[in-house]
Formats: C-alpha cells, structure tokens, sequence
C-alpha cells in the first residue's frame, strides 16, 4: 500500500510539474500578461434585402402641440442601438413564399404519411451513419407536382378545396397553420425566476424565500381533435428551462376580405380576388396580415436563414418585428426630419409627391396611386430606407400605451406584453406606425403614434422585419437627431 501511495504521489508531482512548466512557457510567449482568449473574428454578412441603420440618438415625439388633435405626444431624448432594418416593406410575393412553404411542408408530411403511401424518403428520421436523428423533413427530395402517382396525387390534393358555387380549385387555408416556438431569454434572466434558490435570494428587487414556489406563466398551443388551434397561457411552478419556451400556432394566410370589411359600401371585390393572388401585386406590399401572423412570419424567416447557414448561425441575431422607437429612429433619417424627405411639404421642386398617402379628402389619386404602390417607387430617406411614410401603415413590437417612451427606458426601449386568449382588448393593442395610403398627411409623420389590435387585419397596415445587429461595430450616426 505504501508503495502504491508512494508511486502514485510521485506521478501527480510529476505532472504538476509538467503543467507548471507548460504554464510557465505560455506566459513568456507573452511576458506574463493577460492578453485574453480570442475566438476567431466573424464578419457579419449584410443580411439580403437590408439596410444597416447605424446606432445614435433622437428626441421621439412631437414636441408642439398637434394642431389637429389638440393633444400632446410624449417626448423623451433616447438612445438607440444598430439594426438591420428590410429596406421595403415585406411584399406579397415575400409573404407568398411563406404561405407555399407551409403549403409544401404539409404535403410532404403527408407524401410520408401511410395513408398516402407512406414514401419515407420525403422525411428523415437516421443520419448517414443510421443513426437515429429527430425527425425533419427532406427538403431535398422535390414534390412530384408534375407527374405524380395516385398516393402522391391524393397527398398532393389534400391541401386544396373546389369552390362550392364555381368549382375553383383554391388552397384550403383552413389548413395553412405555422407552429413556432420562442426561448424568453429576457425572462430567464431574471433573478426571480432564476432556478437555483440562492440566486433568487440576492434579487434585492424582489427579495423571495429561497424555499418559495416561484410560479411562471407561459404561452402554449395545440391543435385538438376537431383540428381547432386551443391556445392557452397557463401558470405552472418553475421546474426547467423549458418553463420559458414558449408556443405558438398561427392560421397565416392574409384575411383577403379586409378589402370589403374596412371600406362598406364601396365596390373592392377585385382587390379581395386579385390582391394577393395576382402576380400583379408581387411587389406590392402584403395587408391583411395582424399582428401575430407578422410575428409568425419572423420566426418563420429567422428558421429558414438558420436552416441554410450552418455553424455560423449562432451568431445571427433573429429576425423580428421592429420596436416603436426604433421604427421612428429609421423613418426620421440621419437628420432627424418630421417625415422622412427633407422640409415638410408634401412635394418636391418639380411637384412630385414624396410618398403615397391621401393629399386631398376624396382625390386618393393625387399622388399616382388609389390604393397601395409598389414598394420603393417613391425615394428613399437618408438612412436608404423606401416608403417609410404612407403606402401601408407598419407594425411594430411595442406595445401601445398613452404613456409611450415615458414608461420605457432612454436606452433600447421597449414595452412587450403578449396578450392571452382572455385578456381584455385593451391589452391587445400594438403600436403601428407610419400611416397609409388612405391617410392624411398629418398623420404619415414619423412621430404619429397610432395602434391596432394585434388579431386585426387590415388592408392598410402591412409590416417590416429588423434584425439586431451581431456585433456592434457600427459607427455612431454623425448628426443628432430631434
């Protein structure tokens, strides 16, 4: 026993040794300073479609009275940190690939389904080396659109329905849902609702017992036996991580409808037939799209660039809805300017008009258009952003109370609250910005607070996609902006 004491002794003094001597070599390759650890440098890729808005300072608000209202907005001097911002407004043909690739994974979950035939090769469940994986879909393997057996025709049928009084063949929307799930990293960060009982404890904030039950609320969905979307926010004592993933499950396709529902008594059957499904419009921008259905797009599009990125995804921030301020930030520009252009009328020199919204009571064709244009036809403001007053009014995250930037912080602000189900409509109001096609000019100023609820569609509000920046390189703007 001694000497196995003895032996084993003198091989960890030997290998101490050996760590000590290896640590010393280390440090006189640098002359015993911390110099740090570095990874390797990433490049952040201008993501396709965007315009980097680099970090500054505003003065949000209108500081005079409105003179139409009669009513004071809130002013607050704030900071903003960098973003990449869609330099126009998501079109229908962008919003149209969303709704086919939800269309596509349905088929193909049904190309692999036994009761269409069962082809397993439309879905991978083993790695190369046969391995088990989680299942996913093979986006590989094409859909046999064209020549299709009798399984594959039935699976392929299964997504669309004949019109009941003309016989159109059309997609059952019905059916066109997205399932997505968000990790809350900002409510997992809080201490009180840190896991471990000794890190609540120094919430001096809100102190708690560290043998206290901490409750978490989170929001979840599911589809029930009679293919009805439940959705729920329930409470359940904090146990895991998981506690904080929460799911949603979202009908997607623009209610088409929108067109007849806000303007009664006028003739916009073409536009509820034609506006999204027409080529026509590809580069239009989308309406009849809430809030949520926004929202269901940005995660669809954050997992589509994942997909397609590889090991450098862990950098890549996820797309989102813009915040109010931030929204406000991009349309004032690198000036700062009430509305996007320079001055603050509605014209240039040469009498062109500067965006698309209603220069008169009734004359919608004023400016060129009667409805909604084509994005990026009117100029763009300095930050090289298109239409960031009028054609469609935008969501943002925010949500929208009276009290606006008063209530928030002066760095990054931003008020979230994700309604429930059974929450009073009052909670269920986000911020929109920007104006329409159908508004005054008064109201396409970039300090113009407006708001609708987050399950209402409308054919004059549509919505852009940011992107916090990866790594925060960007210079400050020059010019402050009021």
């Amino acid at each position: 026993m001694k000497h196995f004491l003895s032996a084993l002794f003198m091989s960890l003094t030997a290998a101490l040794l050996l760590h000590s001597c290896m640590g010393s070599s280390r440090a006189m390759q640098n002359g015993g300073e911390v110099t740090g650890q570095r990874a390797a440098a990433f490049t952040e890729p201008a993501p396709y479609g965007m315009i980097e808005v680099k970090r500054g300072y505003l003065k949000v608000g209108i500081e005079n009275t409105d003179s139409l209202w009669g009513t004071n907005a809130p002013t607050r001097d704030i900071s903003v940190d960098g973003f990449w911002m869609d330099q126009s407004e998501v079109t229908n043909s962008m919003y149209r690939q969303f709704v086919e690739w939800v269309r596509d994974s349905i088929i193909r979950e049904r190309l692999a389904d036994p009761a269409y035939g069962g082809d397993e090769t439309f879905k991978i469940e083993v790695d190369k080396n046969g391995d088990p994986v989680k299942p996913h879909l093979n986006w590989a393997k094409p859909i046999p659109w064209r020549k299709p057996n009798e399984d594959q025709e039935r699976a392929i049928n299964s997504v669309y329905v004949n019109h009941p009084i003309d016989g159109t063949r059309m997609l059952d929307t019905r059916q066109l849902i997205y399932r997505y799930e968000v990790f809350n990293y900002e409510k997992a960060a809080l201490r009180k609702y840190r896991l471990n009982p000794e890190e609540r404890s120094l919430n001096t904030d809100h102190p708690t017992d560290p043998d206290e039950v901490v409750m978490i609320s989170k929001d979840t969905a599911y589809v029930d036996d009679a293919g009805r979307i439940v959705r729920q926010t329930i409470e359940r004592p904090l146990s895991s991580l998981y506690d904080f993933l929460d799911t949603y499950i979202v009908p997607i396709y623009p209610d088409t409808t929108c067109w007849v529902n806000d303007f009664p008594n006028a003739h916009n059957e073409p536009y509820m037939k034609l506006y999204f499904s027409s080529p026509t419009y590809n580069d239009y921008p989308v309406v009849g799209v809430t809030w949520e259905q926004a929202e269901a797009f940005c995660a669809w599009r954050t997992n589509f660039l994942m997909a397609g990125m590889g090991p450098q995804a862990r950098y890549i921030q996820r797309y989102r809805l813009p915040t109010e301020v931030e929204w406000e930030y991009a349309a004032r520009g690198k000036e700062g300017n009430p509305y996007p252009w320079q001055g603050i009328e509605a014209k240039s020199q040469e009498g062109c008009f500067y965006a698309n919204f209603k220069p008169d009571r009734g004359n919608y064709t004023d400016d060129g258009n009667l409805i909604t244009s084509r994005v990026g036809i009117y100029g763009a403001n300095s930050n090289g952003l298109f239409d960031m007053a009028g054609n469609v009014a935008e969501w943002t995250s925010t949500v929208f109370t009276e009290a606006g930037v008063q209530a928030m912080a002066d760095i990054n602000p931003q008020l979230t609250y994700n309604a429930a189900k059974e929450d009073p409509y009052v909670l269920k109001r986000k911020s929109v910005r920007g104006g329409s096609w159908k508004d005054p000019m008064s109201m396409i100023r970039s300090a113009w607070r407006s708001w609708e609820y987050q399950n209402q569609p409308r054919c004059y509000v549509g919505f852009r996609c940011v992107r916090s920046k990866a790594t925060n390189a960007s210079a400050v703007n020059s010019t402050r902006r009021k």
